[in-house]
């Protein structure tokens, strides 16, 4: 059964700093897209970065120069820092995995979640 498993969600003020963190069990972690991705209530799904397995990465406009995702292999976990937290960072975060034959992330389709960590950006 393959579970992903978020933490290091919390409230923070703006300016600060925050370090996600995602442990993944049940699949072959390595040869997969891993990405994180967040939701505000109402407003759709916005995918925030993602990392393959050469650690090869892209982020969203809105958080470049300010988060960076990583990834350990050899742990099966994901992380994300988060520096220089704006309130409209203030979401819902999940990882999320995309099992991939070449270990690249060539496709949108992530069909394993976690649960998901609050982050709150107070001004």
């Amino acid at each position: 059964q393959v579970q992903l498993v978020e933490s290091g969600g919390g409230s923070v003020q703006a300016g600060g700093s925050l370090r996600l963190s995602c442990a993944s069990s049940g699949f072959t972690n390595r040869r997969s897209c891993l990405g994180w991705f967040r939701q505000v209530p109402g407003k759709e799904r916005e995918k925030v970065a993602t990392i393959n397995m050469y650690g090869g990465t892209s982020a969203a406009d809105s958080v470049k120069g300010r988060f960076t995702i990583s990834r350990d292999n050899a742990k099966n976990s994901l992380y994300l820092q988060m520096s220089n937290l704006k309130p409209e960072d203030t979401a819902m975060y999940y990882c999320a995995a995309s099992p991939s034959a070449t270990g690249y992330c060539y496709t949108d389709i992530f069909p394993h979640w976690g649960q998901g960590t609050q982050v709150t950006v107070s001004s």
